[in-house]
Formats: C-alpha cells, sequence, structure tokens
C-alpha cells in the first residue's frame, strides 16, 4: 500500500473518530462513552514525510489528523472572518504598562 493511500485511510480514521465524540458530545456525555476504535497497525507505524533542511523526509512518527508531525504541520492561516480579522488588527495598539527599572 502506498503512503497517499495510508495518509487518505489515517484521515478518515480520525474523522470517523471525531464524529463518534461529537455524538457523545451532543447527548451531552451521557453513558456509555462511544467504543474506541483502536488505530491499524499500519498507520501506527507511518512517518510524517516532510522535507527537512536537510533535504532528507521526516521520520517523526508521532502525526496529527492531517498527517504531519508537530514541526511540519503547517503555518496558521490567520482570522476568516471581519471580527476576527478586526481583533488581530488591534494587537500591538493597546497601550503597555510603564514599568520603572528599580526594584
Amino acid at each position: 500500500m502506498s503512503t497517499q493511500e495510508q495518509r487518505k485511510r489515517l484521515k478518515v480514521y480520525y474523522k470517523t473518530s471525531s464524529a463518534r465524540f461529537a455524538e457523545w458530545r451532543e447527548r451531552d456525555y451521557q453513558y456509555p462513552p462511544p467504543e474506541y476504535i483502536p488505530m491499524p497497525d499500519d498507520l501506527k507505524s507511518l512517518e510524517c514525510g516532510a522535507k527537512t533542511r536537510a533535504g532528507t523526509p521526516c521520520k517523526q512518527k508521532a502525526i496529527y489528523a492531517n498527517g504531519r508531525c508537530k514541526w511540519h504541520g503547517g503555518c496558521s492561516t490567520g482570522a476568516k472572518t471581519d471580527e476576527g480579522k478586526k481583533r488581530s488588527a488591534m494587537n500591538g495598539f493597546c497601550p503597555k504598562k510603564k514599568r520603572s527599572h528599580t526594584s
């Protein structure tokens, strides 16, 4: 099985798992909790594979739902809504408290 197919299966696994727990959340966490589905063995050994600065693929095995490790997961894309853009634009305009340099 190719790495691309494994990454697709990994995303499907995380999506179904989060859907099961979202359903439980909608039920106000009533008993019984959803049954935990273990990750398939061939997906446990999946590596990040992102290109490192040295040009070699990353060998990290602790990967997130997006298929990458914590170093190669991607940057934030920023605010999307108008309200969020206004809030982020206000960063830097808040006056700082004056501190004395003596203690």
